[in-house]
């Protein structure tokens, strides 16, 4: 079993009190594993991750719930060079990268 790293959903409040999802095209940059994604995914028109960790990643694959499967997608990549067109979203979410 692995620990909620939220339990209280403070990432999910700052996130919605800060940044609409809603309908948008949405990168998320250093996506790990998904634990956040999952969060607001269902909001957005389409969710894209990249992360530099190959293992989160497909942790992230294998864990994304059924229903999200042509919502979200990932990509082994860092935030200089990414493989999406220029005007690919409507917005980023950067959270507990560096």
């Amino acid at each position: 079993m692995t620990a909620d790293k939220d339990p209280e959903k403070n990432e999910l409040a700052h996130l919605e009190r800060h940044a609409d999802v809603a309908g948008k095209r949405v990168l998320e940059i250093g996506c790990g594993d998904g634990r956040l994604t999952w969060r607001y995914a269902r909001s957005a028109r389409s969710v894209a991750g990249i992360d530099l960790e190959r293992g989160d990643l497909r942790v992230a694959s294998i864990e994304r719930p059924s229903d999200l499967q042509g919502l979200v997608s990932f990509a082994q990549a860092n935030s200089i060079r990414m493989p999406f067109r220029d005007d690919a979203f409507d917005m980023a979410i950067l959270a507990w990268s560096f």
